[in-house]
């Protein structure tokens, strides 16, 4: 009976949002803008005298319930917005109107970036989806009553009375079984690290008399979660006015707090660099788009270093095209290894990408790892070519996001008015064949010099933190986005034009170790692992390995093609091989790298890449000769790179 009660009091507060939408276009004395996202109500309601910027307060759910602190809030000048999803309980669905509802009003009302959001009982399961999916968008929240975590409201699987029928309806929602809806993780309490990242402020008004949302299960515990990823947060307990709906409601005697922890962190508006400043469409991403809406099927590809490799911006992207495109099958392929860039790439594109599947949208970073590794101009634009016209020639219908992260030298280049040279070469290719580019490294720089954040304490380091995270998937997100916008009607091929480098390696690959042939000194381990302790990489460790640690130690090698190199893992004992060309005098190239001391690095050696087509024989000895700071003279060979 208690249930049935409950029921009967939401849906009280339902119908008064439902009956709001047909009011006429005034709200408490002020001009209300009436409009409709995808068939679901929407307004927002005019201060008499807009502040500069636009700011604006976002209520989540519960249109009319406890408005005091919104009305002072448009006597002072702000804007009140609401959008109504209600009995979408933050489902990704949800999410998806509430970006267009957010993309509305700044395109048609000039609202400003960062709104205030507020969180009314339920509405903070839309809140929080929301901010935690945009932390970036976000000057503060609201919650009041918050419900934080599913399994205590509408669950009812602990000490709160839960709702059977809103628990049915949001397993419909989100298509969960009973099992999968309890494992559900992504609760208003759950990944908090985004929000603590952007310094987002949270409120929330209390009752510990709650027997609806009991604060134990729920603001209580994101407030103890979020203060331990060192965001900033205040719990007000209101317990000692009178309660209603089972002490889910009481009275607020002094709605100005709120109304001035609303304003006063939304306002005076922060100007900051819109990301559309820091990509290039080009000619977009409309066969991937195609492919995802009509065709309901997409491979995406993530080729990277380490800033691909870790979780963060990656699995986001994953996550927002999982929830676009919800009928989409996707298959996503991570091929990111750290401490590698573009020379690596070009050779490895096939056996770690392209025997993987029929890639539709490849996402790929390497200017970071091109910096830090040395690697040359020239040779930059022939990986970064070849692998576009490889990956073009397996499917000349894909789509290709060429991404330039950021570092330290880059951040220092464009202080000093330089254009790195990685961002320039990314960008002539990327122009060259019509890609999309994102250019993070110069945002970091103009964003950093507008005072919007601070990399020692938001960035932190090259392999970004949370905050670096999320501004890169938001600036992929908005790419998304802005190509989406364009109509898809078809796939489109263009032939290829053509080559910017006739040099380019257009068809990488490996040779195998088992193609040399060796003297007694060399053996295969068949599952290398390192015996000194240092750390490996992925993929350089548990694999087949040619060996020698002996100086005087040779093998021969024949391919056909015109570029021949190796890779290899790079120890504190690596030593000095020398190598000939089809006879010519010997070179001679040091294994050992910076890293090596602490680290069997990956390490990509280029012999020659501007060899006549057709056969050759490569030579090569280890010398009695190694740097200062190695201990030995090895070489481990995973292997031999290729192009014809």
């Amino acid at each position: 009976m208690l249930k049935y009660c409950l029921i009967f009091c939401l849906s009280i507060c339902f119908a008064l949002t439902a009956t709001a939408q047909q009011q006429p276009a005034t709200w408490k004395g002020f001009q209300r803008v009436n409009f409709s996202i995808d068939g679901h109500s929407a307004y927002y309601v005019k201060p008499n005298k807009p502040l500069q910027g636009n700011p604006w307060v976002w209520r989540s759910s519960f249109a009319d319930w406890h408005t005091d602190a919104d009305s002072i809030l448009l006597t002072r000048g702000m804007y009140v917005a609401y959008i109504d999803v209600d009995n979408q309980y933050g489902s990704p669905q949800a999410m998806q109107v509430w970006d267009k509802f957010y993309a509305y009003l700044l395109k048609n009302a000039a609202f400003s970036t960062k709104p205030s959001l507020e969180a009314v009982s339920r509405g903070a399961l839309y809140a929080y989806a929301w901010a935690k999916r945009n932390p970036d968008k976000v000057s503060c929240i609201y919650g009041e009553t918050p419900v934080c975590d599913i399994k205590s409201w509408p669950g009812g699987k602990g000490a709160g009375m839960g709702d059977t029928a809103s628990w049915k309806q949001f397993k419909q929602v989100f298509g969960f079984t009973e099992e999968q809806a309890i494992a559900f993780k992504d609760n208003p309490v759950d990944n908090l690290e985004g929000l603590a990242a952007f310094h987002v402020p949270l409120l929330h008004y209390i009752s510990n008399a709650d027997k609806l949302v009991p604060v134990a299960e729920n603001s209580n515990i994101l407030v103890k979660n979020y203060r331990a990823l060192g965001g900033e947060t205040t719990e007000k307990v209101i317990d000692k006015q009178p309660q209603e709906l089972f002490g889910h409601h009481f009275i607020i005697e002094h709605p100005e707090d709120i109304a001035d922890f609303l304003m006063n962190n939304v306002y005076p508006v922060k100007s900051v660099f819109s990301y559309s400043n820091y990509f290039n469409k080009r000619n977009g991403l409309s066969n991937f788009l195609y492919k995802a809406a009509k065709l309901k099927t997409a491979t995406v590809a993530f080729l990277g270093g380490s800033i691909t490799f870790n979780p963060g911006w990656r699995n986001k992207v994953m996550s927002y095209l999982q929830e676009t495109y919800p009928e989409t099958k996707f298959k996503f392929i991570m091929a990111g290894i750290p401490s590698l860039g573009s020379l690596p790439h070009v050779f490895r594109l096939q056996r770690d990408v392209l025997d993987s599947g029929k890639v539709d949208l490849l996402f790929l970073e390497a200017a970071v790892n091109d910096r830090v590794n040395g690697t040359d101009s020239i040779t930059q634009v022939r990986d970064l070519e070849g692998i576009v016209r490889h990956v073009k020639k397996a499917n000349p219908s894909a789509d290709i996001v060429l991404m330039e992260f950021a570092d330290p030298d880059k951040t220092k280049d464009y202080a000093s008015g330089i254009t790195p040279v990685e961002i320039i070469n990314h960008e002539k290719v990327a122009a060259y064949y019509g890609l999309p580019s994102i250019n993070i490294a110069k945002e970091v720089h103009d964003k950093l010099a507008n005072k919007e954040f601070d990399w020692d304490k938001d960035f932190k380091d090259l392999h970004p933190a949370a905050f670096g995270q999320e501004l890169y998937f938001a600036n992929i997100k908005t790419l998304l986005q802005q190509c989406a916008e364009e109509p898809v009607s078809k796939i489109k091929l263009k032939p290829l034009p053509k080559m910017l480098n006739k040099g380019s390696f257009v068809n990488g690959r490996y040779l195998a170790i088992t193609n040399a042939k060796h003297d007694a000194n060399w053996s295969i381990d068949p599952n290398w692992v390192p015996k000194d302790g240092l750390d490996t990489r992925p993929g350089f460790v548990h694999v087949p390995v040619l060996q020698a640690d002996r100086a005087g130690a040779e093998l021969t090698l024949k391919f056909t093609g015109r570029a021949i190199g190796m890779a290899i893992v790079s120890g504190g004992d690596a030593g000095i091989v020398s190598y000939t060309i089809d006879g010519k005098p010997y070179k001679n190239i040091n294994l050992y790298t910076q890293w090596s001391g602490f680290l069997h690095l990956p390490w990509y050696l280029l012999f020659d890449g501007d060899l006549k087509p057709g056969a050759h024989i490569l030579k090569l000895k280890i010398t009695s000769s190694h740097d200062p700071k190695s201990k030995g003279t090895a070489c481990r060979i995973v292997n031999f790179l290729n192009s014809k």
